[in-house]
């Protein structure tokens, strides 16, 4: 699918009109560049979480996510011991998969004992797309999965990050805009 126009006439990539909350979400948030740690090891935590759900389930229970991540500060994450483990897996408002906690927590941990001058956004910048990639066209035309994200994926892994795989990984570099597969016609790309 095209990008398609929109009940305001602006043309968007097809499945940011199947809700208004994706429609939100696709116009200011997705493929747009994202600054700071913290804000990365969010985007980072919520693509674990997605992880065989669908992305409107994370996105509709983000802010309990944030409340329950203590704003997805990776110093405060970190230090989550076995209580916060268990409130965690009380709190109706998120995602309580045991596996995917210890993720967060564990790669909050990892986040920090990154050698000193790396960064999580310097990471995610060593494996942007190459420059000159044409536009996708279609839907078709974006990959789950790419050379970059493949690498990355074993980089955080080799660092001690968890449910960082090929495809989460390429979605963390869609999201946070160090890969814009907008669609050719789609004004956030566009404009």
């Amino acid at each position: 699918m095209s990008a398609v126009p929109g009940p305001d006439g602006l043309a968007r990539c097809g499945w940011a009109l199947a809700s208004e909350d994706y429609t939100h979400y696709h116009d200011t948030e997705w493929g747009r560049p994202v600054v700071g740690e913290a804000a990365l090891f969010e985007r980072l935590s919520l693509e674990a979480f997605q992880s065989g759900l669908s992305w409107i389930t994370i996105l509709r229970k983000r802010e309990a996510f944030r409340a329950a991540f203590a704003g997805f500060d990776p110093v405060r994450v970190a230090a989550f011991d076995d209580g916060d483990r268990a409130r965690l897996m009380a709190d109706t408002g998120i995602v309580r998969n045991a596996a995917k906690i210890d993720a967060v927590i564990g790669n909050a941990r990892a986040l920090l004992a990154l050698p000193e001058g790396e960064s999580l956004s310097g990471l995610l910048a060593g494996y942007r797309a190459p420059d000159g990639r044409s536009a996708p066209q279609t839907a078709a035309d974006i990959p789950a999965i790419t050379p970059e994200s493949t690498a990355l994926a074993k980089d955080l892994k080799k660092r001690g990050f968890r449910f960082v795989g090929p495809t989460t990984a390429y979605a963390m570099l869609q999201a946070t805009g160090y890969v814009n597969d907008h669609l050719a016609g789609c004004w956030v790309r566009n404009g």
